[in-house]
């Protein structure tokens, strides 16, 4: 018998939602990508994989207290998530912002 295929997608929420270690790291490269607008819808969606990992997006939204279509717009590649949904997202997952010295800054 033949095994299922798993795409590759799956196969990245699975292996987020079983390394949290790995989760921080993907999201802290992931919200580097925030800062360029080129690369904005990279941020997001990496953002959303890790909702998807920790709850799913249904879920997440409704322990964040946000609208389910609400917070899929926000994490679509064309999305703007306000702080408060950023926010309310990482704590949800179980992370949070965090700021950090920026050596390229005069």
């Amino acid at each position: 018998m033949k095994a299922a295929a798993v795409s590759h997608h799956e196969s990245e929420v699975e292996e987020l939602r079983s390394d949290r270690d790995l989760a921080v790291e993907y999201l802290k490269a992931a919200m580097e990508a925030l800062d360029d607008p080129d690369d904005r819808a990279a941020g997001l969606l990496a953002l959303r994989t890790v909702a998807e990992a920790y709850g799913g997006l249904g879920a997440v939204a409704a322990e964040a207290g946000i609208n389910r279509e609400s917070l899929y717009r926000a994490l679509s590649p064309n999305g703007n998530p306000t702080l408060k949904t950023l926010l309310a997202v990482l704590k949800t997952v179980g992370m949070r912002l965090s700021v950090e010295r920026n050596d390229r800054a005069a």
